[in-house]
């Protein structure tokens, strides 16, 4: 019966036959292959880097007081955008995958503009928006509000604020789009049950589907600091590069640089390097403890 079929069918191999477990290596190894590329080619890099400064540099790297106060800075700006963009994220996310509205496909694409805009251009943007009426009215605002809370004067352009606010331009886009993607994926179903069982929509939120999306809020918040960290362009141009003022660990390379000083450039480079990893790779265990937790694995 199976010779017959074979040849009806031109002597091609049946679809229901048992596949071979050989066949697969050849498909594999390719694409072990293409990826091994790209893998290679970054560890190549942060090598090359490593191999290039010694133990004295970064000591030099860490000794010198604007590198520190880059450190600081860029720390603090980098968790405070990392806070601001989850505050927007979570939202705008929940509204683009729970709900259709007129316009919803072009807000959609809007929301992507910061991700395929070059860096600059955003800065820029951002520059021109604080020349407008309306920019400088916010900028006005800003200060009446900073100095009756903080007693502090201080504006936006090219000051602390516009590092924070050029970060966050480019790295709440980031969230927004982890965020879509995590709410997209928990069933809907059971926020409508909440909904019958009389909870309000703001309650079914917080106490059915928010607890499911902490896993992708880590991941956006963690997205959005890495981003943040590494944010150089709207920077340079909206806030500047000024020493012990506006200047994050990126500025800083590009000072270095500028005064040939290479060493430090790849010290610092490397410092980067090892503050992302260190956050992503506590967050991914963190994350994975969290889910396996809420799910009741006691793996």
């Amino acid at each position: 019966m199976n010779n017959s079929n074979e040849k009806s069918s031109g002597g091609a191999p049946s679809l229901t036959a048992a596949p071979r477990p050989g066949s697969d290596i050849g498909f594999i190894g390719v694409f072990c292959g293409l990826g091994a590329v790209y893998v290679v080619l970054i560890a190549a890099m942060l090598i090359a880097d490593a191999g290039f400064v010694t133990a004295e540099h970064f000591k030099d790297a860490l000794a010198s007081r604007e590198i520190r106060y880059a450190i600081k800075l860029s720390l603090i700006s980098c968790t405070l955008t990392a806070i601001f963009s989850l505050w927007i994220a979570v939202p705008i996310g929940y509204l683009l995958s729970r709900y259709r509205f007129w316009g919803k496909n072009f807000i959609d694409a809007v929301l992507d503009i910061p991700i395929v805009l070059p860096p600059l251009v955003i800065g820029l943007s951002l520059l021109i928006l604080m020349q407008s009426g309306l920019g400088k009215l916010a900028e006005d605002v800003f200060q009446a509000v900073a100095f009756k809370l903080f007693h502090i004067r201080t504006g936006i352009t090219y000051k602390l604020p516009a590092v924070i606010l050029a970060q966050f331009m480019v790295a709440c886009a980031f969230a927004v789009r982890t965020m879509r993607a995590t709410f997209d994926q928990i069933n809907a179903r059971q926020e409508q049950v909440a909904l019958t069982l009389g909870c309000s929509r703001g309650q079914a939120f917080w106490m059915v589907i928010l607890p499911q999306a902490r896993r992708g809020m880590l991941t956006a918040g963690t997205l959005a600091w890495s981003r943040a960290l590494g944010e150089f362009g709207p920077i340079l141009v909206f806030a500047g590069a000024t020493r012990m003022h506006t200047e994050v660990l990126p500025t800083t390379i590009f000072l270095e640089l500028s005064i040939g000083n290479i060493e430090a450039a790849v010290a610092v480079s490397l410092l980067m390097v090892l503050a992302a990893l260190i956050v992503l790779i506590v967050v991914r265990v963190f994350g994975y403890r969290s889910a396996a937790l809420h799910w009741g694995d006691p793996t």
